[in-house]
């Protein structure tokens, strides 16, 4: 028979055992978004394509998550196009900013991902400053810095 003590030990792990149970359950669908989130499709140069447009939204990658893509949903006209960037901290490095209403030009790789349709940005023009994201075999150039 046990005893008092060893009944509320046992009561207790339980509690703990559940709870952090729950709460690998509640971040293991959060950390299969993530996954799929962050796998980027190869650039295709034979899929290069050169667009204009008016950024309407610039979705950012929560704090604290800054080697995650930043991407544009670019329109223009009647279209509306998401364009990956690269990562927040890589555009930080560089000084650039986007908001929305920013006309750009943009030269980069019409793609399909898990969310859909999506260009992936080599070069990015707005006003005078221009953004080289990839070199010319689509390569990224975030890659390179250390």
């Amino acid at each position: 028979m046990r005893d008092a003590g060893e009944s509320a030990w046992s009561n207790h792990s339980s509690k703990i055992l559940a709870l952090v149970l729950l709460v690998w359950l509640q971040g293991a669908p959060a950390a299969a978004q993530k996954a799929q989130e962050t796998k980027v499709p190869p650039y295709d140069l034979h899929s290069e394509t050169k667009m204009k447009g008016v950024v309407d939204e610039v979705k950012e990658p929560p704090k604290g998550s800054e080697k995650e893509a930043i991407h544009l949903l670019v329109k223009n006209g009647a279209d509306s196009t998401d364009l990956y960037l690269c990562p927040k901290s890589f555009l930080d490095d560089m000084g650039m900013s986007f908001s929305k209403g920013d006309e750009i030009a943009v030269t980069g790789s019409k793609v399909k991902a898990n969310a859909g349709d999506l260009i992936l940005a080599r070069e990015v023009v707005k006003g005078n400053d221009t953004l080289v994201l990839r070199d010319e075999k689509g390569n990224p150039v975030w890659n390179w810095k250390h």
